[in-house]
């Protein structure tokens, strides 16, 4: 019997395509799972079971007639409660758009229509992508399928859930600072932070217009390059999209390392959890092993990125949410939880009058330097590899105190944000403690994260895919 929940894109359009399932069957199995697991995981805000099973029908039907459909066709996919959706209730997991409906699709949620993936639901959420754990959602904190004590990174939090607990295929998310690869490396799967402008932001609520990219979330690597494939390109309706031509990224996929050069920045090894270090490091010699040459480079910028991302995201932040005012559409202002209010706060003080020379125009200026140090590391070398972020998945409240040691949960990602580089995250193992209880047994993941220069997203799946297959990480599921 096939297990169908478990199946990896690449896997479930063969058999699709052989007719050796159908696409309702796959949709059914996997609404299920969504209606069951969601109960204990809280990873779905909506889940569209009519729909889905309207779109896996008329899949069933076209291929019943030999039509030729695209590669998504039949596939569940998840969508992040920040991608408008025609019909569809969309909220950016916050009680001020509570019960607002799209008249229109997001580009890529078009995209994905338009070759026939199948929308199973909208995924819980930092409140506006506000966060890096998955607790700031008005609807509740989603938890990590490993250890439901623990957080599974944010703000993608129920993207990466719902792909990690079998509830659907993949799953979209936006990463504006890590908010696509810090819960896929907590979460154990693969997700991509393009570069910036790589895919249209075209119908998605906007956190941080600078600096958010549009991502998504697998289980393979494979998988993430055949989304891209879909996902990326020009569009009329976003001026920040590029008109570069999109590479097909499954291709020459398995081509390897071998002769590489891969980068070690030394600033992404300061303060970070031992046993996390261990781990990278093990992964970097693997793929010495494998044929690619680790050099030793410096990004010495690094230490500014975090305060940088803070003042440039929450103005940004602040210019973004001064559109919701309960008059033209959503709910009143009071709505907005305690996070959004400081974001707001922080950013309307950074743009204000006697503040904007000392704050606002001086990160600008720091976030030059920060695309000047990746710039300059890649005249070195085709890649950077480096840790997600500094610890395991924490637990349940253990931050939510302290909004600095929340923010420095990003210390590693943001930068790639500032520079606008694209970075992907790959599960490089598992780590128990053993002050843990035997619940940890088999550990909690950590991902690694590959970075290269702008629209070298082509490379980036090259490295995953090889370290991938030579670790397979990708097959330890959560025991749900």
């Amino acid at each position: 019997m096939i297990d169908t929940c478990n199946l990896t894109i690449k896997d479930a359009a063969s058999l699709l395509a052989s007719k050796k399932i159908k696409a309702q069957e796959l949709a059914e199995a996997v609404l299920a799972r969504s209606e069951k697991l969601n109960k204990k995981l809280n990873c779905y805000v909506t889940i569209c079971s009519e729909i889905a099973l309207k779109q896996a029908k008329l899949v069933d039907t076209l291929l019943a007639s030999n039509q030729k459909l695209g590669p998504l066709a039949g596939i569940p996919i998840a969508l992040k409660d920040l991608f408008s959706t025609k019909g569809i209730r969309t909220t950016a997991a916050s009680k001020v758009l509570e019960n607002y409906v799209p008249v229109y699709d997001a580009t890529v949620v078009s995209r994905l229509k338009d070759n026939h993936a199948i929308i199973v639901g909208k995924t819980n959420q930092d409140a506006w992508a506000h966060g890096a754990s998955g607790e700031n959602s008005d609807f509740g904190p989603t938890l990590n399928p490993y250890e439901q004590s623990r957080v599974p990174g944010g703000s993608s939090s129920g993207s990466a859930v719902a792909v990690a607990s079998g509830t659907c295929l993949a799953a979209t998310g936006t990463d504006t600072g890590g908010s696509i690869r810090q819960p896929s490396s907590f979460c154990n799967l693969v997700g991509l932070k393009p570069t910036y402008g790589r895919v249209s932001r075209y119908g998605i609520i906007a956190m941080a217009s600078s600096l958010d990219s549009i991502g998504h979330i697998t289980k393979t690597v494979y998988d993430n390059a055949l989304i891209l494939n879909v996902t990326a390109g020009q569009d009329n309706f976003d001026s920040t999209a590029s008109a570069k031509p999109v590479d097909d990224y499954t291709q020459n996929i398995e081509k390897g390392v071998k002769g590489l050069k891969i980068g070690l920045p030394k600033e992404y090894f300061d303060g970070l959890d031992p046993n996390i270090r261990k781990l990278i490091i093990s992964a970097v010699k693997t793929l010495e092993k494998m044929g690619a040459i680790v050099i030793d480079v410096s990004l010495p910028h690094t230490r500014y990125g975090v305060a940088t991302y803070y003042i440039i995201q929450t103005s940004e932040v602040s210019s973004n949410l001064a559109r919701y005012d309960g008059i033209r559409f959503g709910n009143p202002r009071e709505k907005f939880g305690a996070e959004a209010k400081r974001r707001i706060i922080l950013g309307t003080y950074a743009l204000s009058a006697g503040y904007y020379d000392a704050y606002y125009l001086k990160a600008m200026k720091v976030r030059r330097l920060i695309k000047d140090d990746f710039i300059n590391a890649f005249k070195k070398v085709d890649a950077l590899i480096c840790p997600v972020s500094p610890t395991l998945p924490f637990k349940l409240g253990e931050k939510n105190n302290n909004p600095l040691a929340m923010y420095l949960s990003d210390i590693f990602t943001v930068n790639a944000n500032l520079a606008g580089v694209p970075s992907l995250n790959v599960p490089c193992g598992f780590i128990s403690s053993p002050r843990e209880t035997s619940s940890l047994i088999n550990g909690l993941p950590v991902g690694i994260q590959v970075i290269g220069p702008y629209f070298s997203e082509k490379l980036l799946y090259q490295v995953g895919y090889a370290y991938e297959q030579e670790t397979k990480w990708y097959k330890r599921k959560p025991e749900l």
